[in-house]
């Protein structure tokens, strides 16, 4: 059957339109003429793949990892890389204009390398081999390296292959500071001939410390931070420092007494800010991001920070309207009806959104703008070569409340 793609949808596929049903197409771009086989069928759509491209995208480009038609982790690996933030930018809008049908500021997108950005990585075991699993399986495909990787990580991959082959490791975390001065190996498994592996600063071993420390120290502009191997931290080592500005920007100009943190990881954001208010609290469920958000607080000399273990929904009724500002960053499903209802009962003056999915913001924005100016919504690509974009977006209290 051939067709023309029309356009990208939200998650990197093609679409096309047959016999007035939609039809999404894996690994197409706009106005590509394909030769489509369907593959699946339901009430509402196809799902179709292109067993021969009649005409290509002049956006189309040849794909630089060997890995791209099979592993899944990549989405958009054969689109130019112009073009791919132009196409986030987009769809930042369209969602927002789909889900709150209210006229949002949309600024242009902050991008920076496509390549060797990210500063962690979790490679699965399976028969002696590491590597990432297939998309929506748990077929692993064997990896060497990966382009979206720091290239510290890279040269290590092999070194831990080769140590696979006669351990039975089922998980392997690797992080890299920033700066690359350090390296961090978390494995588990049924591994029991590895004691020390070269150039690593910290290995954890079926959670037992086999060096002298447990963390490494990484930074995000002018601050230090410690990080576990459980700890939360943004995974993007160029693009981060940039986001982090843009909350510091309007915190600066705000200059509040009390900043409420929510989902705080390990106090990264707050951290980052304190200088330019009175006091911070950040609250985040997890023992690990606390005890790293503590630690973090005293290496940078900050005294002005309180950190709550505690699920944000459990807790976020206790504030009221002393709280002037409102930091939240929340996992990819948005925030919840309680928190959502007590942030409109709290009022603060501004609310800064920091999302990783703009549809669940989108969704979330359209029930703050009951008492809430939207600003604008800044799009960061902090992860290229996918279909996933975060954003930053600035909220105002309307003045007649």
């Amino acid at each position: 059957m051939k067709i023309k793609i029309e356009k990208l949808d939200h998650f990197g596929r093609g679409i096309a339109h047959i016999d007035g049903k939609i039809c999404f197409i894996k690994d197409a771009l706009p106005e590509e003429i394909i030769d489509l086989k369907i593959t699946k069928e339901t009430k509402k759509y196809y799902l179709g793949e292109a067993i021969d491209y009649i005409e290509l995208s002049s956006d189309r480009i040849v794909e630089k990892c060997q890995y791209f038609h099979k592993c899944g982790g990549c989405h958009l690996e054969h689109f130019d890389y112009q073009k791919e933030n132009l196409y986030k930018e987009e769809k930042v809008k369209e969602l927002f204009q789909q889900f709150t049908r209210l006229p949002i500021k949309v600024k242009n997108i902050e991008y920076n390398n496509q390549s060797f950005y990210r500063n962690k990585v979790t490679l699965h075991g399976s028969n002696n081999k590491l590597g990432y699993y297939k998309q929506e399986t748990n077929e692993l495909i064997e990896v060497t390296s990966c382009n979206l990787l720091d290239k510290k990580i890279n040269m290590i991959i092999p070194v831990l292959q080769n140590l696979a082959k006669t351990n039975d490791i089922k998980e392997a975390i690797i992080r890299v500071s920033n700066d690359k001065e350090m390296l961090m190996i978390k494995l588990t498994g049924n591994i029991t001939n590895i004691n020390s592996i070269p150039g690593v600063d910290v290995l954890i071993i079926n959670d037992k410390v086999l060096s002298n420390n447990n963390k490494i120290i990484t930074s995000i502009g002018d601050k230090k931070y410690y990080l576990s191997a459980d700890s939360f931290f943004q995974v993007n080592k160029y693009l981060t420092e940039k986001l982090y500005d843009e909350v510091k920007q309007v915190v600066e100009n705000e200059k509040p007494n009390t900043i409420l943190d929510l989902y705080c990881g390990t106090g990264t954001i707050g951290i980052y800010v304190a200088k330019y208010a009175k006091k911070v609290i950040g609250i985040d469920y997890s023992r690990s991001n606390i005890n790293d958000a503590k630690q973090n607080m005293t290496l940078n000399n900050i005294n002005n920070i309180e950190f709550i273990c505690d699920k944000v929904e459990n807790i976020i009724t206790n504030f009221s309207s002393d709280i002037d500002l409102i930091i939240v960053d929340p996992p990819r499903a948005g925030l919840d009806k309680k928190t959502l209802t007590t942030l409109k009962n709290i009022c603060p003056k501004t609310i800064i959104y920091v999302s990783c999915d703009p549809a669940t913001l989108a969704r979330d924005l359209k029930e703050l703008s009951e008492n809430y100016i939207i600003n604008y919504v800044k799009p960061f690509n902090m992860f290229p070569r996918t279909y996933h974009v975060e954003c930053v977006c600035v909220l105002k209290l309307l003045k007649s409340l």
